[in-house]
């Protein structure tokens, strides 16, 4: 199980290194930005410290590194603190190199730096004499279409005086000549003066040993395999106890026993692998992550434990289909595609429920719009398959057809060899007019009405095709043009929804295009002087990434770029009300360095926008004119994609899952509201309701406090801010459900001082249920009404600002037996609200407001209302009879206790022996009649039902969940049960309403007689 520690105070989510202080565990340094520079590659924001175990963070300098790769810390002093920073990964910047601290992070010194063009890639301190250090640099740089490893500025560092002074040890004995690449090291601690390190160089790429502190080196192996893609591995962990032992994460995960010359394979749950932690004085348990996730081991990587179960997934693109409820489909950076589900049966989203989608990791995915069991799945391929790799899934087999346009492998070529050019991540559109139409995006448009039988080109180029971006990747030592780089393509484009053959295109490299018959014409809508806008001009590294048509004007398109990877993290948002004849850019309000990737109009609202970018959500509810921070209790994250699904906004973030904002509805309506303004009620959305499918148990609602909710493949941890209940976390299995129920929206100006209510009536004026505030709780104590044993009661927020709160469409509880925390096996919840018009009232001080709204049965239900309102009538009626029944119950037990108390009262009183002999005598005759409806004292668990069994209140309330159990009309044998059960209660209820009239009236002339009192029965 995994906590996520970092949410509400980290402000980026990419993380590059961490560092748990050896010299106090309290203490933890955690760098930003990762640092295996791939495509999909975040940055950071600095350094953020820890000096309570993660439960409070600090931010501590040094924001500008953006890409940090190392940090350890002395091993007997925590606030002695290096680190090694690589800097921008598309530019150059000063604030690079080994950096250290002495006091904990609050200052820092920039103690080696080699270049503006180079940065520190590795760091280690040798464990027996922490003076010694060894820093490993990096000359690399990516941009849009490029990935450069290696250059004069690479090399390896040594400090021997605690980073006062560093020594440039590259050109040491036995150190590959000529041009290095990246270089990863690591110093043992179990001999000292031994360090290793792996080399990008050619031809002498490897792994190198030295057994003097750096002096002299000698080859350990030359292995290919273990510098493979080098910009993304060469990670060495030496074995703490082992002197001999070393191991190097690569695409697959190796180990040497006799000094880094022979290897073995060591499997791991997913390929990728990066990183390993070893236990320094138990070197059989380790914990090694990868591209799946983190991942145990107990037994020296033997076996590992799951790394299924951390939110992290990181989608590109995702899709929703038709199904109800839908599924929400998208493609994972290293895992397959897959589709979830976005809500549950049950009471969270399990792996179980979701299933794999193709085997594309890296592009769009569309579904088809008539028949969800057809996936189009974007990837990209080298070799077998080449091309596009565009796939064709169908559920229903379970089978991957191959669609690709041009099945050539090109793999080191370059896109210069492609007849057709596709990016990583290239677009996949049905046409909105006809769904057998498919388009998708290389550097022409290609179109298709047979499934990929055959495509028709029906665009010319539509980008610059620079010739310099069209080169192999990689260089100046290895290439890397697997095709992941492939530039100068169309990244978005979109058929109107309003007029069949109105497509817009926009290009990596800066191209905007417009046609408006098909793709016979087409027209550059490019602006046509970019650069009046923060610097953006037209050059290649202009990258549109995502086109979104209006769906209220045929003339209105927004428009989202980036250029980040030219090292300029602005955002640019751009809008045309004509065509693109005409653009504004529309950033105010989002963070200079905020540079976005998605924007999405809401077809419900006309101006009402939702923004995706680096680091969160923004919303605008005038257009674009003004934008404001969205976040919720949406993790901070790069978001890739946004779709809306009737009420739902659905992201795709890129490293937590998906989540769901459940309903728009109240965004409709909002408008922005600002503080101080007055109380307002909205109009809740139309609710399905949504019975038990399985045990009733499962099914209890909460507060709803969440916005959002998470879907995933993996666990989700859920920490719930409710300022009157304190912080609740939740540790579920796997992704959380929506809200189950109405969701009812409400704005105070101020804290509530005294307690408000929420009154639900149904359309006859009825009341249903009240809820009340926290304040509630007091008055009622003080009313006499409530005590330490009364049931706690679902309270709605009285918050300052807007709050929210869930019906779960229950009707009132059965009423409990008494004492409350006796086993309460006959209780019973109220049931669901039959479809049809409910009203809300909010009562707030003087102010009362309503608004009405529906309850609709769920999707694909086919029963009737005339069914359904069966249902309900015959659960009320077993409802009202298990409160009956307990009403009973209860007055049996205190008319017990009467006589039990007046028996011990009495004890020793000669005069009163008789009273006594006739107390005993009641208690145990009432004792009897209980025992028809219910064992008191029975404790919870098999033993105890088994040796008693099901006494009349509990086959009662056992009836409830027949009888609840989906959306039918009771059988004819449910309701023969119940009236035969009701009888037999009726019965145990005779039996004691003759012991009242008779012996207890008796009993009661008794003490009358006698100068006492009586015993007198409830009345509640």
């Amino acid at each position: 199980y995994w906590e996520n520690i970092s949410d509400g105070y980290f402000t980026a989510s990419s993380m590059g290194a961490l560092e748990v202080a050896p010299a106090d565990p309290n203490v933890i340094y955690a760098g930003t930005g990762e640092t295996t520079i791939r495509i999909d590659v975040s940055i950071g924001d600095g350094v953020y410290k820890s000096t309570d175990a993660g439960r409070s963070w600090q931010h501590i300098g040094l924001r500008d590194t953006r890409q940090i790769a190392k940090i350890r810390t002395h091993p007997q002093n925590a606030d002695l603190v290096y680190l090694a920073a690589f800097g921008h990964a598309f530019g150059r910047n000063a604030e690079r190199g080994v950096y250290r601290s002495k006091d904990g992070g609050a200052t820092w010194e920039n103690v080696l730096r080699v270049s503006d063009k180079a940065g520190a890639i590795d760091l280690t301190i040798d464990r027996n004499n922490p003076r010694i250090i060894y820093a490993a640099f990096w000359e690399a740089y990516r941009n849009f279409w490029q990935i450069s490893s290696g250059g004069e500025d690479s090399g390896i560092w040594r400090s021997m005086d605690g980073g006062d002074t560093w020594e440039n040890i590259s050109a040491n004995k036995g150190l590959p000549e000529g041009l290095l690449g990246k270089i990863g090291l690591a110093a043992s601690p179990a001999r000292p003066g031994r360090v290793w390190a792996i080399i990008e160089n050619q031809p002498d790429g490897g792994l190198y040993r030295s057994d003097d502190y750096g002096e002299t080196w000698v080859v350990g192996s030359k292995d290919n395999r273990f510098i493979s893609r080098a910009w993304y591995y060469m990670h060495l962990t030496a074995d703490p106890v082992d002197g001999e032992t070393i191991y190097i994460n690569n695409l697959n995960f190796w180990k040497s026993t006799d000094g880094g010359h022979n290897f073995t394979e060591i499997t791991t749950p997913h390929g990728d692998d990066h990183d390993l932690w070893i236990h320094p004085s138990n070197n059989k348990v380790m914990i090694h992550g990868n591209d799946g996730g983190a991942c145990v081991s107990l037994n020296g990587g033997a076996s590992w434990s799951s790394i299924y179960n951390q939110p992290t997934a990181q989608f590109y693109h995702l899709d929703v289909d038709s199904n109800a409820p839908y599924y929400v489909y998208g493609t994972q950076q290293d895992n397959s595609s897959l589709r979830v589900p976005s809500r549950s049966r049950y009471s969270s989203i399990t792996w179980e429920d979701c299933d794999i989608i193709g085997s594309g990791e890296s592009g769009y995915i569309a579904v088809h719009p008539d028949d969800p069991n057809i996936v189009y799945v974007g990837a990209i391929g080298s070799s077998p398959g080449g091309g596009n790799c565009l796939q064709r899934y169908d559920h229903r087999t379970q089978q991957i057809r191959l669609i690709s346009t041009w099945p050539r492998s090109s793999t080191g070529l370059g896109a210069q060899a492609d007849k057709y050019r596709f990016a990583w991540t290239y677009p996949i559109v049905f046409s909105p007019h006809d769904s057998n139409t498919i388009y998708i995006g290389g550097n022409q448009i290609l179109k298709t009405t047979d499934e990929g039988q055959s495509w028709q080109e029906i665009s010319p180029d539509l980008t610059k095709a620079d010739p310099e971006t069209l080169k192999p990747s990689g260089g100046p030592i290895n290439r890397d043009a697997v095709g992941a780089e492939h530039y100068a393509t169309v990244y978005t484009l979109a058929e109107s929804p309003h007029e069949p053959g109105v497509i817009w295109a926009g290009s990596d490299d800066g191209l905007l295009h417009i046609t408006k018959d098909g793709g016979a014409n087409w027209t550059d809508i490019t602006p046509p002087d970019l650069g009046e806008w923060g610097g953006v001009d037209t050059h290649p590294s202009t990258m549109f990434t995502m086109i979104e048509p209006s769906p209220h004007d045929a003339a209105t398109v927004y428009v989202t770029a980036t250029r980040y990877k030219n090292d300029d993290y602005a955002p640019y948002v751009f809008k045309t009300t004509d065509y693109g004849a005409n653009w504004t850019l529309i950033v105010d309000g989002i963070a200079e360095d905020h540079f976005c990737r998605v924007v999405r109009e809401d077809p419900a609202r006309e101006g009402l926008l939702y923004l995706g970018s680096e680091f969160g959500l923004y919303i605008s509810f005038d257009g674009g004119g003004q934008w404001q921070p969205f976040q919720l209790n949406l993790p901070v994250a790069p978001i890739y994609d946004l779709k809306i699904r009737g009420r739902n906004l659905v992201v795709a973030t890129h490293g937590r899952s998906f989540w769901i904002l459940d309903d728009l509805t109240v965004l409709h309506q909002v408008g922005g509201q600002q503080a101080g303004e007055a109380i307002r009620l909205l109009k809740p959305g139309k609710t399905e309701r949504h019975l038990p499918k399985v045990f009733e148990g499962l099914f209890d609602s909460g507060e709803g406090k969440q916005y959002m909710s998470t879907l995933g493949m993996v666990a989700a941890y859920v920490k719930e801010e409710t300022p009157e209940h304190g912080v609740k976390h939740t540790y579920l299995d796997s992704g959380t459900n929506p809200p189950k129920g109405a969701v009812i929206t409400y704005y105070l100006p101020e804290k509530a001082e005294s307690t408000i209510a929420l009154r639900i009536d149904d359309a006859e004026g009825n009341e249903v249920k009240t809820f009340k505030s926290i304040h509630a709780d007091e008055e009622e104590k003080a009313a006499g009404l409530r005590d330490d044993d009364t049931p706690p009661e679902l309270r709605i927020p009285s918050n300052a600002g807007w709050n929210r709160f869930v019906w779960d469409l229950r009707y009132p509880d059965a009423q409990r037996v008494s004492p409350h925390k006796d086993n309460q096996q006959g209780f019973i919840k109220g049931p669901h609200a039959v479809p049809g018009a409910y009203r809300a009232t909010l009562t707030a001080g003087d102010e009362t407001l309503s608004e009405s709204f529906e309850v609709v049965k769920e999707a694909r239900v086919e029963a009737s209302q005339a069914d359904l309102k069966a249902q309900f009538d015959l659960l009320i009626a077993i409802r009202d009879k298990v409160s009956a029944t307990h009403k009973t119950i209860n007055q049996m037990r205190d008319a017990r206790a009467q006589l039990k108390g007046w028996r011990e009262r009495l004890a020793g009183l000669e005069t009163a022996a008789g009273i006594i002999k006739a107390a005993k005598t009641l208690e145990e005759r009432v004792l009897e009649v209980e025992k028809e409806l219910m064992i008191p004292d029975t404790r919870p668990g098999w033993p105890d039902a088994m040796n008693h069994g099901d006494r009349l209140a509990t086959q009662l309330s056992s009836l409830s969940f027949n009888v609840n159990l989906g959306d039918y009309k009771p059988t004819d044998y449910e309701y023969a049960a119940f009236d035969e059960i009701a009888a037999d209660i009726d019965g145990a209820a005779d039996k004691f309403n003759d012991i009242v009239d008779g012996d207890l009236a008796e009993f009661n002339t008794m003490l009358g007689n006698a100068g006492f009192g009586k015993v007198v029965l409830k009345v509640e």
